[in-house]
């Protein structure tokens, strides 16, 4: 049986990790945003402009905090739950 609370907790700190080098990344090379949406997502989009503030900074790690504790919370009950 999986632990839930040390997995919720270890994706959390994984995506905290990856979104920090992304948020640094975008913030040095901003280039990097519109690169990306090409390559990896396939699509061609205007961002607007470049918001790169402390505030969206923050917001956003909350934001992808939530979605990793719930998304390692679901994995880890459908893990503890789901016969082999």
């Amino acid at each position: 049986m999986m632990n839930t609370g040390h997995l919720i907790k270890v994706g959390v700190a994984w995506v905290s990790i990856v979104y920090v080098v992304c948020f640094v990344g975008v913030a040095l090379f901003p280039s990097l945003r519109q690169q990306l949406m090409l390559y990896a997502l396939h699509t061609d989009v205007s961002t607007g402009q470049n918001v790169m503030t402390l505030t969206t900074f923050v917001v956003g790690l909350i934001i992808w905090n939530i979605i990793a504790a719930l998304v390692t919370g679901l994995f880890a009950v459908l893990c503890n739950n789901i016969r082999q």
